[in-house]
């Protein structure tokens, strides 16, 4: 990263700035990352770097204000084609490989080095979870961090075992032949409906850069995800303490019911579990919290009081 870094003020304002590093050309034209950072008033050199999760980018302020509160300078960061990185010349959450990412993990981590930080937790969310545990073992022995944390992290696709061992291979393989071929999928918009405060959630955001429905994926995105997960079957290795938290159940519901408040509907949670315990690390722990959601910080209030208990008495003992 070689370039004269300027932050301004960021759309959340309340204190975030953000700065746009400027990444080389890919298949799509112009590329660049969004790296968000508020600081703590508290002398510290110990840093948190956020990474969001598929059709997301950063807005949860209290979140960022609970690790404020404990001393951390909070930083986040809006991958390539997300949220405020999105350009015209992009499609949205589009990508080929999950090692795209990587430039940008490196270059937000450069810069949190740079601006004095020597304790770093890598946190990733979802999609971003997967990245990071990804990264972690890439980075092995050369680590800009110290720990890493997952947030229900996406190890694995919440579908039928039949459909894992014959569908998606065949998308993948097409996903690396046609990669900008359309792929249909079935998400559905009721997770966002219990996020979105115009809705039955209590959290605000821009629609336009975490939509309730996405129409279709690439199928590119699915051979680099695929990718990606078959390296965590094959089990990973990362070289600082890991800690998994994800719901204790999860949840298909087909029409709005109050249990979405009280389970991942996105992701399989059993799934998650059991591909985290094929990751090596010098300390490993994976928890479940009960009545969580996807998003785990996004849970009702008492629930994310736990999860911020739990996650940052696992910091002051291995961090």
């Amino acid at each position: 990263m070689k370039q004269e870094i300027k932050y301004i003020e960021d759309v959340l304002s309340h204190g975030f700035e953000q700065t746009t590093i400027n990444q080389p050309n890919d298949y799509e034209g112009k590329v660049i990352t969004t790296v968000i950072r508020k600081r703590t008033t508290i002398p510290s050199t110990k840093a948190v770097l956020y990474v969001h999760g598929f059709n997301d980018y950063f807005f949860q302020e209290e979140m960022a204000a609970e690790f404020i509160q404990k001393g951390f300078h909070f930083y986040a960061v809006d991958l390539r084609k997300y949220g405020r990185s999105i350009l015209p010349n992009q499609r949205q959450n589009n990508t080929r490989n999950l090692a795209e990412y990587y430039t940008d993990l490196d270059d937000a981590l450069l810069l949190m080095k740079q601006e004095g930080n020597e304790k770093i937790l890598l946190y990733g969310h979802s999609t971003g979870g997967l990245i990071a545990s990804l990264y972690a073992a890439e980075r092995i022995e050369y680590e800009l961090f110290d720990a890493v944390f997952c947030n229900s992290p996406f190890y694995d696709m919440n579908l039928p075992e039949i459909q894992k061992k014959t569908l998606i291979p065949i998308v993948a393989l097409l996903g690396k032949i046609i990669p900008n071929l359309p792929i249909p999928v079935g998400f559905s918009a009721l997770y966002g409906e219990s996020l979105h405060q115009n809705d039955h959630g209590e959290w605000d955001y821009n629609l336009n850069w975490k939509p309730h429905l996405i129409g279709t994926l690439n199928a590119g995105w699915i051979a680099a995800i695929h990718k990606g997960h078959l390296k965590i079957r094959a089990g990973i290795t990362v070289g600082v303490p890991i800690l998994i938290l994800h719901s204790e159940q999860s949840l298909y519901p087909k029409q709005w019911s109050e249990s979405l408040f009280e389970g991942d509907a996105i992701l399989n949670v059993t799934a998650i579990a059991h591909k985290a315990s094929l990751i090596q690390a010098p300390k490993k722990e994976i928890l479940a919290i009960r009545g969580a959601i996807h998003d785990l910080v996004l849970s009702k209030k008492a629930v994310r009081k736990t999860v911020f208990e739990t996650l940052f008495g696992w910091l002051n003992a291995n961090f």
